[in-house]
């Protein structure tokens, strides 16, 4: 019995947690770009909503639309292994940006009404330490 108890409260615990990372991410803006010469897209996530402008001169957010709830609930996941402290001292393993080999591509996050940017580096190939992220606010970008 108290094997059962002791599992159940886990589970409740671990479900508050959850409910909070989901609740930081809400209140987050999450801001990707990517700019060269002919390219340009800009990708803001907030409030399970995802905008995506391809024209460098519009004023509005672009096309915006709703993340789903599995897709969003990786996003957290995903969000929470970034040390956001950090960010702006991860480097690039590319550097095309330099010659027009890639778009110059970089995030700025607001998470609780403090600013974090990370370094330039080429569009598609991320730093190390945000590949996993990125890859996954690039794929919701074009799916969802």
């Amino acid at each position: 019995m108290k094997t059962i108890a002791l599992l159940f409260l886990t589970l409740f615990m671990a479900k508050g947690c959850s409910q909070d990372e989901k609740k930081n991410l809400e209140n987050t803006n999450i801001v990707y770009t990517a700019t060269s010469r002919g390219y340009f897209i800009k990708i803001t996530i907030q409030n399970q909503e995802i905008s995506i402008s391809k024209d460098r001169n519009e004023e509005g957010a672009g096309t915006t639309t709703k993340i789903s709830e599995a897709n969003w609930n990786e996003l957290v996941l995903l969000f929470n292994k970034l040390d956001l402290e950090k960010l702006s001292s991860y480097e690039g393993p590319t550097q095309k940006r330099f010659y027009d080999g890639a778009a110059i591509a970089n995030m700025k996050v607001t998470y609780k009404e403090k600013e974090y940017q990370s370094n330039d580096f080429d569009h598609g190939n991320p730093p190390v330490q945000m590949e996993e992220f990125i890859k996954k606010v690039l794929l919701l970008a074009t799916h969802e």
